[in-house]
């Protein structure tokens, strides 16, 4: 049951050549950076020279800014309207070490992991492109220091974090994020390395026609605050192709704007990447005051190998999370294969800054196929404010987690949202609570441990379809639980094993129904807590 083709369009192959003659159009000006006085020794500071080439490029109305092979020392370059900055097979932009070789940009928060210092930047600028296979180098680990902590006890390394073994240096003076394009139309990225960065690494911040093809990004596992990609506050953004490998959150959508007022995070779309992290995988919040709409990532690879130790493997794989005041609807998750996740799917609806109206509505994942989960997935809202209309479906979670759980689970309204927030919750698969029309169909739940827990807990849920759900019973659990439900119905459902109870309900449960499942030899439906329940 539920095996399924993953990946109907197969990946775009990152590394593929792109020659110089098709960035540019015929007669095109090419402006090369060494005639503008860049030495290519990795020595030679080379900021202005790259910056004239820019400004000349810019002044004759657009062109190519083209950089050679070789190594190229620079601090902040400013990128511009109609130019690309192309950067041939062999080169290198290397990121000085010196701080004070990166001009604070205005308008940005100081001091924070995301700063006003950045090694290229545009702000306000239309058509503007950075491609070619050649490497930019921030020399990231020369802006952290190693935190000298206890050693992790074996049986915590699942709830601890590899990146907490170094911090920012210096009083967190770092260029951060290392590409920073603001307030920005017409933004096209491609095929580059980008690696080594000191902080967040690729930030799209109020751009409206973003393509980001076929990169590569290489930072440290144990990077401090080494995001990927951010999208903030931005609309019509593809990524598709990349390659990533990071210590933070390997693509993040935000919406909050230091430049100017909160503005919709709309139109993006993720696909046919491959992406390795120590924190998340693909993850919304937190920095989300403002809306997001149309929201698509699909046909992609999260991974760890499975030597990685437990605190260096990606904490979500998919987290959707809403704790800032603003509104998240509609989101889709399709076709993703998981390896070695601690946790596959996170939604979470809270209040930990709340300054308004606030909503998480119209989640739908399919095709999820995840194997080696540590903790168990969950949807979680709060008593007023409840998460709506979230669809599983197609998917299959496989975990080798502990088989204990906590029996009572914190709200927690106020807290970060991360998927160890709760520990081990008391479901192995799927954990739901405070949402609205839920919908659970044709679901695989697999424990590799003998557990003690049922596959599926639902607490405060109403309208829910729980439909075609198979699962590796508990030794003393029900296979499902409800408590406090109204309107669920359980149709379809594959006890494995004799003698195993389907459903137990607790609480004040209304609306139960329960049809059309395959029952074996001594095994019983529906057990209710309390003879009230009905």
């Amino acid at each position: 049951m539920l095996r399924r083709e993953f990946f109907r369009t197969p990946l775009l192959a990152v590394g593929a050549t792109l020659p110089l003659a098709s960035v540019h159009g015929e007669g095109t000006a090419v402006y090369d950076v060494r005639r503008f006085g860049a030495h290519p020794d990795g020595k030679t500071l080379c900021t202005v020279a790259l910056q004239r080439a820019v400004d000349a490029a810019y002044r004759a109305g657009g062109g190519l800014v083209y950089v050679s092979p070789g190594v190229y020392l620079t601090g902040n370059v400013e990128l511009k309207s109609r130019v690309c900055l192309y950067l041939e097979a062999g080169s290198v932009l290397l990121g000085s070490t010196r701080i004070e070789d990166y001009t604070e940009q205005a308008g940005a928060v100081s001091g924070a992991d995301a700063n006003g210092r950045h090694l290229l930047y545009a702000r306000k600028a239309e058509d503007v492109s950075l491609c070619g296979m050649g490497r930019i180098d921030g020399q990231g680990e020369h802006f952290w220091k190693r935190v000298n902590r206890r050693p992790i006890a074996p049986e915590d390394l699942w709830k601890d974090v590899i990146t907490y073994d170094y911090a920012p240096a210096d009083g967190n003076k770092r260029p951060s994020p290392m590409i920073e394009f603001a307030e920005c139309r017409n933004v096209h990225v491609s095929l580059l390395t980008i690696q080594n960065s000191a902080g967040w690494t690729l930030r799209l911040v109020a751009c409206d026609s973003v393509t980001v093809q076929g990169i590569k990004l290489r930072n440290p596992i144990y990077g401090v605050n080494t995001d990927g990609i951010d999208v903030t506050a931005s609309r019509n953004v593809v990524i598709t192709g990349c390659d990533i490998r990071t210590g933070d959150d390997a693509i993040c959508l935000k919406s909050e704007n230091p430049y100017s007022d909160l503005s919709l995070t709309k139109n993006v779309v993720v696909s046919n990447c491959v992406i390795t992290t120590s924190c998340n995988g693909f993850k919304i919040g937190t920095g989300t005051q403002g809306r997001f709409e149309n929201i698509v990532f699909t046909n992609s690879v999260i991974y760890n190998d499975a030597t990685s130790p437990l605190n260096a493997r990606v904490i979500g794989g998919v987290c959707v999370e809403m704790v800032d005041g603003g509104i998240i609807d509609g989101v889709t998750v399709s076709d993703v294969r998981m390896a070695n996740v601690r946790t596959p799917v996170f939604v979470r609806l809270a209040t930990r800054k709340r300054s308004g109206a606030t909503a998480l509505s119209n989640v739908s994942i399919r095709g999820i196929d995840a194997s080696g989960a540590l903790l168990t997935s969950s949807i979680t809202g709060l008593p007023e404010t409840r998460v709506a209309d979230v669809t599983i479906s197609d998917c299959s979670f496989r975990t080798t987690e502990d088989s204990r759980g906590a029996q009572i689970v914190p709200e927690l309204p106020s807290d970060y949202p991360e998927p160890r927030m709760f520990g081990r919750l008391p479901a192995y698969g799927l954990y739901v609570r405070h949402t609205d029309r839920l919908r659970v169909r044709n679901v695989e739940f697999i424990s590799s441990v003998t557990t003690e827990r049922p596959a599926v807990i639902c607490d405060d849920v109403e309208d829910a379809i729980l439909d075609g759900i198979e699962a590796t019973p508990s030794s003393v659990s029900p296979l499902i639980q409800v408590q406090d439900a109204r309107k669920l119905f359980l149709t379809r459902t594959r006890l494995k094993e004799p003698g195993h109870t389907l459903l137990l309900t607790s609480g004040t449960c209304q609306q139960i129904q329960v049809a059309g499942n395959a029952l074996m030899d001594q095994q019983r439906e529906i057990v209710s807590k309390r003879a009230g329940d009905r």
